[in-house]
């Protein structure tokens, strides 16, 4: 599918290069995961990663890293609000028309929620109108038990906290059945319900790996690695220490596995998904 759609995509670029017919303006979002952000291109996505990317764009302006309070539910004001804003803004100020989204976690559920709801915010429609696709690296379509795990208050509470923050509304969010709710009633794009109005392409982190003498354990932080291979515990075998990965291929298409694109097959941990980690940052440049 995703290649028919490449092979549709190529022949309107050709029919829009004939004289007298107008260019696309390509255009690039990069959309954080839960926390509240205020300069996620150095401390959520990393410059390194970023500026990699970005290479893929005709015109490297036309780039727009997302800060927005995604602590908050997915359609209050400082989440769903912000975003819608950020890039209303970012297509109209810069008369973007070939917008690509590359969202991280639960940046794909507030994402989402703006391609399932039209009527709810009135720059919805040119938000949707001028989106190619989104890229949605490890989404939590599906929630995960860390949030149900988070939310009881446990002891577990403290070995998650780093992870995604406490007892917040995006966490409170993010349980299962929670997610199931609103997969159900709110959002397009799960089993049984009507499909996304654009492209929802999910990479899908499978594992962990943090073994102090592999130089890969390194990539995105050894730590923050070792932290999930402990959460990993909680979780199905096939997931990156944060989300299964029936979440993270729970709405829209699967684009890949990890394992099946990246440099020697590597997984990608939950951390390694938003990082400059086993070419991951090629892939997404070359499919700009």
């Amino acid at each position: 599918m995703r290649i028919k759609i490449r092979i549709l995509l190529s022949s309107l670029a050709l029919l829009v290069a004939l004289p007298g017919a107008a260019l696309a303006t390509t255009g690039l979002a990069l959309v954080h995961g839960t926390g509240n952000q205020s300069d996620a291109y150095s401390d959520y996505w990393t410059s390194e990663m970023v500026e990699s990317v970005r290479q893929g764009l005709p015109n490297g302006d036309n780039l727009l890293i997302v800060n927005c309070n995604f602590e908050e539910y997915m359609w209050d004001d400082a989440a769903a609000g912000c975003l819608a804003t950020q890039l209303y803004d970012f297509i109209t100020g810069r008369s973007i028309d070939d917008l690509v989204v590359i969202t991280h976690s639960n940046g794909g559920n507030v994402m989402r929620w703006i391609l399932s709801n039209p009527t709810w915010d009135s720059r919805y429609p040119t938000i949707i109108d001028n989106t190619r696709w989104v890229n949605a690296l490890a989404a939590s379509s599906a929630g995960t038990p860390l949030a149900d795990a988070v939310m009881t208050g446990n002891v577990f509470e403290a070995a998650v906290g780093w992870l995604l923050g406490y007892q917040n509304d995006a966490v409170e969010m993010q349980q299962t059945g929670w997610m199931e709710h609103y997969n159900q009633n709110w959002l397009q794009g799960t089993a049984g319900r009507p499909s996304l109005p654009v492209g929802f392409w999910n990479v899908v982190g499978t594992d962990v790996e943090s073994s102090v003498v592999d130089s890969d354990s390194y990539c995105g932080g050894y730590t923050q690695n070792v932290g999930l291979e402990v959460t990993q515990e909680w979780l199905d075998g096939c997931s990156d220490g944060f989300l299964n990965c029936t979440s993270q291929n729970a709405a829209g298409n699967l684009w890949f596995y990890d394992n099946a694109r990246t440099r020697d097959g590597e997984p990608l941990s939950h951390n390694q998904s938003r990082r400059k980690c086993f070419n991951l940052d090629v892939i997404l440049r070359n499919d700009i």
